[in-house]
């Protein structure tokens, strides 16, 4: 089965290159168009006018973390349904409860595959 993601448009939030170039070569590869941004703040600036589908956020950031800016999507009444994935290095309850309290709709753990990106896509678009 082969998906087609052509046209959707995804955000990538995360202040590591490395990151930001894995999840964007991978979700290129299977046709999405994909916004990134260094940081919560860059993000903010970027979903008003991009418009993501989906949004996948990184935890730990400097200035805005994952958290702080999955309240500020999900605040705003334009963004409340577009689904936040968390990205994080760490695989605690803890940080997928809080997750679950600003309001993200999944939490993957770094370093993530390519089914487990393409998966949470197919779940929640």
């Amino acid at each position: 089965m082969t998906d087609n993601f052509q046209d959707l448009k995804v955000m990538v939030i995360d202040d590591s290159k490395t990151i930001r170039r894995t999840a964007e070569t991978l979700l290129k590869k299977a046709g999405c168009e994909v916004i990134t941004a260094t940081d919560g703040f860059d993000a903010l600036a970027k979903i008003a006018d991009s418009k993501p589908s989906i949004i996948f956020v990184d935890i730990m950031m400097p200035r805005l973390d994952g958290y702080q800016t999955c309240a500020l999507i999900k605040n705003n009444s334009a963004f409340k349904a577009t689904p936040v994935i968390m990205l994080s290095s760490k695989d605690g309850l803890f940080d997928k409860a809080k997750g679950r309290i600003v309001g993200s709709d999944e939490y993957l753990t770094k370093p993530f595959s390519k089914d487990e990106l393409l998966g949470a896509i197919r779940q929640h678009i």
